[in-house]
This record gives structure tokens, C-alpha cells and sequence, in this order.
């Protein structure tokens, strides 16, 4: 009796499970607080339908000048999107936490980090897509408490 309860169990999870996709993204943009810099990064992320999961590492340059400090996150988001494109088009809203290292001229900060936002993906040709985003990031115990960041990237999806 319990076998066939098993067997059961697992065939409806075989016929019910959705496929799964994976994409890579390299982005360039600018973050701003106290000024606007460079920053660079990639992603990872993986859709199951309308939720994705995604890790995240980025570095924003100084700018000793105005006494901004190079930051890299390494973040963990999830996020939701349409299961289809619209004319090409799927925007999707973000949410995450990770970690972060603020470096100042003799002081480095590590502490959490946390973020959110929205963008869209674009669609190219076959599996290459442009990506838009907007996040807004939060940094406990940072100088820079709070930053916003802009950026363009090319995502490939596999």
C-alpha cells in the first residue's frame, strides 16, 4: 500500500513539475551615494515558472575625490516575473540580502546587505537578451547607508 502511495506521489510530481531555466548576466552601470560611479558585476539566476533565484556579485569603484568608498556585494535575491515575454519584453520585481565590503582609506566595513528593485529583459536574438535594472541597496553599519544603482547588462539564457 505504501509503495503504491509512493509511486503515486512521484509520477504526479514528475507530470506536474515545470521546466526549469538558468541564465547569466554581465552588467555594467552606475551606483550613486556620495557620488556616481562605475560598477560592474555578474549574475546567475534560475526560473522555476514565475519565481527565480539569483546570486549576484558586483563592485562599485571609489572615488577619492568625494570620499566614496569602493563597495562589492555578493547578494542573494529572489524575484518574480511573467512565465512569457510581452513583445519581447518580461519585466520582473527583486528582493535580496548578502553581504558587503566597504574599503575607505585605511578602513574596510563588512557587514549585511540588503536590496531590492525591478527591471526588464529584452529579448535580442535566440537566447540573447538585454537587461535593464533599477535596485535601491541598504548597507548596516556602512558610511554609506544607502545607494542606488542603475545598470545594462547582457543576459543568455540556457
Amino acid at each position: 500500500m505504501q509503495f503504491r502511495l509512493t509511486a503515486f506521489v512521484l509520477v504526479a510530481l514528475a507530470l506536474l513539475a515545470t521546466p526549469a531555466h538558468a541564465d547569466i548576466t554581465l552588467f555594467t552601470g552606475s551606483a550613486s551615494s556620495p557620488s556616481n560611479r562605475q560598477t560592474k558585476g555578474a549574475a546567475l539566476g534560475m526560473t522555476l515558472l514565475v519565481v527565480g533565484f539569483e546570486f549576484e556579485y558586483a563592485t562599485v569603484n571609489d572615488d577619492p575625490v568625494t570620499g566614496a568608498p569602493r563597495v562589492r556585494t555578493g547578494m542573494a535575491n529572489a524575484f518574480v516575473q511573467p512565465p512569457m515575454a510581452f513583445m519581447g519584453i518580461r519585466p520582473y520585481a527583486t528582493t535580496g540580502i548578502g553581504i558587503y565590503q566597504e574599503q575607505l582609506p585605511g578602513a574596510t566595513t563588512r557587514s549585511v546587505a540588503f536590496n531590492s528593485g525591478g527591471g526588464v529583459k529584452v529579448s535580442l536574438v535566440g537566447p540573447l537578451r538585454a537587461r535593464l535594472d533599477y535596485r535601491v541597496f541598504k548597507l548596516r553599519n556602512s558610511s554609506t547607508s544607502l545607494f542606488h544603482r542603475v545598470y545594462v547588462g547582457a543576459n543568455l539564457s540556457f
